[in-house]
């Protein structure tokens, strides 16, 4: 898949856990955890939004394209 999740290095610059990033987005562990590995066939904008939110980041910082 050409589209790269960085998810989980932005948590780890952040010091954020699993745990505490989903009960702040309000989504389960098992839901951020498909998110993490890059197995969501799609990421509605809210939840981009509350996540680039909850880590300070922006949308590039967790969404990268490879050939």
């Amino acid at each position: 898949m050409p589209i790269i999740v960085n998810l989980d290095v932005m948590m780890a610059k952040r010091k954020v856990r699993s745990k505490d990033l989903a009960d702040q987005l309000g989504i389960t562990e098992a839901n951020l955890s498909i998110l993490k590995t890059g197995k969501a066939k799609a990421i509605r904008f809210t939840t981009l939004e509350a996540i680039c939110k909850a880590l300070d980041c922006q949308p590039g910082d967790l969404l990268e394209f490879r050939e």
